[in-house]
């Protein structure tokens, strides 16, 4: 996997991330960036801009690139096993990267226990998500999945309570519950959550548009509706 920019690298190199190959321009100036290359004991090749470009098919690239170990996903079945009281996001068809990365760093920032995701309908995770995320998903858990409907059944069976959005339901998104292990579902960007899985919603909330636009960004959506299991509800 490719993975640039300076914060993912660093994020990979201090999560302990396999670091295959680490490539610098040849030109960068970061003096800070390479002390920390060396202090950690990091070997790196120099190479153009165009190396870089070609490798990462990014302008943005920061001036350096790795090829570093594929991530390694969770096994929910254990994770279910190991923990009480947990919260998820479960991700229904994200198609765009920059909406990904940014979901999964809010989920770092507040510490869910993690995100679940389909093998299939799904952006992968690449090169753009892991910048995007700003080094977050070097410390996320995500948990990849046959079947989405049969997984949901599988939490619910396990006392997770699943909430979906509605932009017609009666109830505030600021209602759910702070007490109570759950699994926040966000839409794909275009179509929002798919029937099949908003039929096994226990709670489908809304959130309050107050302009003439009648719809956020799923990344600006999933923030929302995350923050809210720590600033409202029931504490």
């Amino acid at each position: 996997m490719i993975i640039y920019g300076k914060n993912p690298i660093k994020e990979a190199i201090k999560a302990q991330r396999k670091i295959y190959q680490l490539y610098l321009d040849e030109k960068i100036k970061d003096h800070l960036f390479i002390m920390f290359l060396q202090k950690h004991n990091i070997a790196y090749q120099l190479v153009d801009k165009k190396f870089l470009y070609d490798l990462t098919k990014q302008k943005n690239h920061q001036g350096v690139a790795a090829n570093v170990c594929d991530y390694t996903f969770y096994d929910l079945d254990t994770y279910l096993d190991s923990a009480k009281f947990q919260k998820f996001l479960i991700l229904d068809a994200i198609n765009d990267p920059h909406n990904l990365g940014a979901i999964l760093r809010t989920v770092e920032a507040c510490a869910l226990d993690g995100v679940i995701m389909s093998k299939k309908h799904q952006v992968p995770l690449n090169s753009t998500v892991a910048k995007i995320s700003c080094g977050a998903l070097e410390y996320t858990k995500v948990f990849l999945v046959t079947n989405l409907h049969q997984t949901i059944l599988k939490l619910k069976k396990n006392q997770v309570l699943i909430v979906g959005t509605d932009s017609n339901s009666s109830q505030s998104f600021h209602q759910i519950p702070k007490n109570s292990s759950l699994a926040i579902i966000v839409g794909n960007e275009g179509i929002g959550i798919r029937h099949l899985l908003k039929q096994q919603c226990d709670l489908l909330v809304k959130i309050p548009m107050y302009g003439k636009i009648n719809s956020l960004n799923v990344s600006v959506a999933a923030a929302l509706m995350i923050y809210s299991t720590f600033i409202f509800g029931d504490n």
